[in-house]
Formats: C-alpha cells, structure tokens, sequence
C-alpha cells in the first residue's frame, strides 16, 4: 500500500501544478486517513467523493448530502479545496460559470484511480452480494406479478415493431433446419470441463435435442461417427446442471456476480448469438441503436450530449439480473421456432453459494452468450415505449428511424434524448429495472458511457490503476499492469509521474526499454519512437532487450471426432494458427515473463 500512497502523493503533486493550486494538505490528509482508515480509504472513501462531483456537476452545486466524512470550509470541502476552487463557488458550492476542466480531471483522477483495484473482498461483503443475487430474484418475480396486461400490450407492439422483421429472418432459418454450430464459448463452464473437451461433450439435454439443437448435427461432423451417440446423456429438464454462480474481482466494495453455463447450452447459445448479430447488422437502424460489440458510438453519443446538453446517458443497476424471462418470452411470442430456440438453451436453475440450487426467473445472467443481445432489445422495446408516452401519440416504425442518431443501447449503458429521459425512466420503472441516479446524467454537461467521460464536450477520463505494485519479475500479473498504468499515465500527459514509475519499474525489472505500442517487449512507449539496440538478422528488424510475457496453455489433448469438429468449426474467416492447438488450449494457469531480444515495432 506504500507504493499507491507514494504515486497518489506525486500524481497530485503533478495535477497541482498543472491546474496551479497546492496539494501539500491533500497529500497529509490521504496519509493520515489510509494509516487510520486502511486500503479502503482509496478503494472505497475517495471514489465516493468522486461520484459526488459527478454528482454536483449534474446539479450545478454541491451542498453538505455530498463529500461526507469530509469536512468543509465556507461552501466547500477541505479536502482537495484547491482544486474544487476551480470548479464550484467557495462561498456558495454553485457551479462556476466557465468551471476548470483541469480541475475536474484533476479531481477525478486523484479519486477514482483505485477505484477498480484488483484486490479481494472480505467474504462479509461476498456473502451479501449473493443475498443481493437471490433478493434481485424476489424482486423480479414481484416486478413479473406488478406489470399489468395492459403495460404487456404496449411492450409486445412496439417490440414487433422494433424487431419484427429481425426475428422473422431468423425464426424462418431456425424453422428450415439452417441453424449451424458456430463456436464455443471461451470462459468456464458449470460442469468444469477443458477447453478441448467441449469438442467431445457426453451430455446433452432433452430440451436442445427437440429445440432446434440435436446433437448429431451440432456435435458430430459427419454422420459416420453415430456411434459416438451411443455415449451421450440425454438430461431431462429436472435433471440438467444449472448454471454455477461465482464471484469475480471488481472493487474492494463489492465483487461482480457471474453464472458460468454448462458447456452444451453455451454452444447453443453461441450459435443463436451469430444470428442475433447477423440479422440486426443488417437492418439499417439497429444496427445503430444497438451496440454489441462496438463501444465507440455510445461515447461519441456520451461527448455530443455532453456538447450539446440534447442526449442523457443512463445506468442501469443489476441490469442483467434484472430482465425477466417473461420479457423475453413477450419479446418472442409471435415468432415460435425462435422463441422455442431460445428457451431451449436458457438455463433454467441456479447454484448459488449459500442458498442452494434455485429456479431462475431472470432470463440469464452474465455468463450467457445470449444475455447481452437479449438485454439490449428488451431495453432499445422500453426506450421507444418511454418516447411514445412522452409524444403522447403511437410511434410509427418512420419515428422511429428518425430518431436512431438519438437513442443507442450498449449493455446496461443508455442514451436517450433529454427531452423524453424522465418518461424512459419511469417506463425503465415500471417493468422492474432499476435506474443507477449516481451514474446517469442529464441536467449538466457531464456524461458517462462505456468508460469514457465528458464535461462541456471536453474529456475528463482517467487512467486507472488496476493491481498492487510488484516487488519482483516473479509477479508478472503486476509487472504488466504496471507497465500498462505507465503508458497510459504517458498518453494521458502525466510525465512527471510517468518519470517516477519508470524508476520504480526499473527496480523490478533491469530492462526497460523505448518500444512501439505493437511491440511484444514490455517497454515505455513514447512520441519520440523507439530505441534500436541491434538489427535482426533474419527479419532486419529493430531490437532491443527487454521481457515479454510467456503464457502457456495447459495441456488438455484433443483426437478422433472432437479434433475433426474443431477444424471445421475454426476453418470459415477465422482458422487455427496454433499448430498445437490440439495438444494444448484453454486460459494459461500461469503468466510469467521471460527476458530476451525482441523486435522493438
């Protein structure tokens, strides 16, 4: 923790001289509090404090409900007063007319860059976020009994109208026997099988075999290995694995809850996402409302909202976890063979540490290959309702097109118009989301979307610091992290600080030299290119000494029919180039890094 302490000391040194204030009572107050309050005095105090000055920005003030356990001076807090004097009103905390975006950078910065620290929780805080799991359960089932028949009708025309040409093309695709295998998934799986193992699966469930997924075509590639039949589980539904609810890192306030699926339903699922993906990148206005892979149009959107103060960005809370299987279900009716097909492959049962095996009323967690495009048109169904009631008339599928400049949905992160925000929320509402307040904008000129933040169409993102410093090449999750956090700092205009991480570097690892991004070797990256220490011999490249990382795959041997089917799963537009890949594969157990001569380009 000394070494956060002493790069949270030199960073606000720097940012004080940048935004010309002194930060010398900042830096005691953050020593004395962490020697008192421990680690989470960075992780947790600061970053709240953060969030409060989103907050103000938002409000156009700050008053005492914010900045608590801090005290003030005049209108407002001591701490970091210097650089709040940029921003807010000393006597009054109302928001400066032409406020420093120095300053809120600054700010930000100096508290939330721990925010995201890769650091346990206590099990206290693990066990309350699955209670709050099984609890968002009970809210769901409370949130399906509260939405009235009308409040469905609504939902289940203006998603036909949405989708309805979408989910026609696939349900026809489905209905001819054209749904093809496509990947499976990269993660863990429920039922803890290897990564070439998924190749062979011995069980598969009733429900997929008549759902549009018989195993024969989806897990054999020719039909002369039958036999192999012979050896797969077929589970009936009371028997299948339900998906395994775990923990990941997040902050040091609260991990982030997943399901790993079993390995049978995520393949299905990945073949359902490819259709998914295909059909709304071909229809002319989803594709720009709804982002499934491309963050970048929801921050441009976030920086012209924040421009021109016409377009909110909203947060939902436990979004996932809070679309109901009933949604999907309405989303779905009129289209029989896609509606099936979902179904088949959704996980119905959960196994939650502390609570046992429960039956799900979500429709899936994160985990499932097809909650992310499930999620985003159930919410784009609820946005549109939302701007119909605030027009006060039908929308037409014209309306609609006209306003996909306006609306874009990626995961839980919305963009609406200010105009209609207030209806959205309260439709968001009414179907059983919950709107994050702390995390949506729509007032000021700061906004928030896929980790990129503005204020009056300037860029106030900051640079995080994601793992503890390392104390030897050994701890190689670290190094990299390190290296990464200094480049970063660099690209972000940091430069005294980025000179006191290249020395702390350069105590880990003897070798540090100027490299290109695209370069394997970890090295500082800057503008004035890169260091040549030889010429290779084969390639005539640039090279320099220094480490690079080295991750081997475990061993896990793949033959016979599972072999086959991998080749042609992996022989379209994106093949095989590991000429091992059938003796080793999966996620590398152990990173390290190895020191050598590597091209510095």
């Amino acid at each position: 923790m000394k070494s956060l302490l002493l790069l949270w000391k030199r960073l606000a040194l720097e940012c004080a001289s940048q935004c010309c204030t002194c930060a010398t009572h900042d830096c005691k107050t953050v020593m004395r509090r962490t020697e008192h309050e421990g680690l989470s005095f960075l992780t947790i105090t600061l970053p709240t404090f953060g969030k409060d000055l989103e907050k103000g920005l938002d409000r156009g003030s700050v008053d005492h409900d914010l900045f608590q356990g801090f005290s003030w001076r005049g209108g407002l807090p001591k701490f970091l007063w210097g650089f709040l004097d940029h921003v807010f009103d000393r006597t009054s905390g109302v928001l400066l007319d032409d406020p420093s975006i120095d300053a809120i950078r600054s700010i930000r910065q100096l508290t939330l860059m721990f925010g995201k620290l890769r650091v346990p929780c206590t099990p206290e805080r693990e066990r309350r976020a699955f209670d709050a799991y099984i609890q968002c359960e009970q809210d769901v089932r409370e949130s399906d009994r509260s939405i009235s028949s009308l409040q469905w009708e609504e939902f289940d025309r203006m998603s036909l109208m949405l989708f309805g040409r979408t989910f026609l093309s696939i349900d026809r695709k489905i209905y001819n026997g054209e749904l093809l295998p496509v990947k499976h998934g990269p993660g863990k799986t429920a039922d803890g099988i290897s990564s070439n193992a998924k190749f062979r699966l011995t069980k598969w469930t009733e429900r997929l075999e008549k759902g549009y997924f018989p195993f024969g075509e989806f897990c054999l590639p020719n039909w002369s290995y039958y036999p192999v039949l012979d050896d797969v589980d077929i589970l009936e539904p009371g028997s299948e694995i339900p998906v395994k609810v775990v923990s990941v890192p997040k902050t040091l306030k609260t991990p982030r809850i997943i399901a790993m699926e079993p390995a049978a339903m995520m393949y299905a699922q990945q073949s359902l996402l490819h259709e998914f993906r295909v059909a709304i990148s071909r229809s002319n206005y989803l594709r720009r409302m709804i982002g499934l892979e491309d963050q970048d149009p929801n921050r441009e959107m976030a920086h012209q909202g924040s421009l021109n103060g016409d377009l909110a960005t909203l947060d939902l809370s436990e979004a996932s976890d809070r679309v109901s299987n009933q949604h999907v279900r309405h989303m779905l009716q009129r289209f029989p063979s896609l509606s099936e097909a979902v179904d088949a492959c959704r996980s119905r049962k959960a196994d939650v540490p502390g609570h046992g095996v429960k039956r799900l009323a979500k429709f899936a967690s994160m985990g499932s290959a097809l909650c992310f495009p499930m999620e985003a048109m159930v919410f784009l169904t609820l946005i549109f309702i939302g701007i119909q009631r605030s027009l006060s008339t039908s929308l037409t599928l014209r309306d609609v097109q006209s306003l996909k400049e306006s609306v874009r949905v990626f995961g839980d992160d919305l963009i609406v118009p200010v105009d209609h925000v207030h209806s959205v929320i309260s439709v968001l509402q009414d179907f059983g989301l919950v709107v994050n307040t702390g995390k949506s904008f729509w007032t000021g000129r700061f906004r928030e979307s896929c980790g990129k933040e503005y204020y009056a169409g300037e860029d106030v993102s900051i640079v995080r610091c994601r793992r503890n410093f390392p104390s030897s090449p050994r701890h190689a999750p670290e190094v990299i992290s390190l290296v990464e956090l200094r480049n970063h700092f660099y690209w972000s205009g940091y430069w005294s600080t980025c000179q006191w991480l290249d020395e702390r570097i350069r105590e880990v690892i003897r070798h540090f030299p100027m490299v290109l991004s695209t370069s394997p070797v970890l090295g500082r990256q800057s503008v004035l290119g890169f260091h040549t220490q030889k010429i290779g011999e084969h390639l005539h490249n640039p090279m320099v000494k220094g480490y690079v990382v080295a991750a081997t795959s475990p061993n896990d041997k793949l033959d016979d029919h599972g072999a086959l089917l991998k080749y042609f799963l992996k022989s379209g537009d994106d093949p095989f180039f590991d000429e091992n890949h059938l003796e080793r594969a999966g996620r590398p157990a152990l990173v390290r890094i190895k020191r050598g001569w590597s091209s510095a380009i």
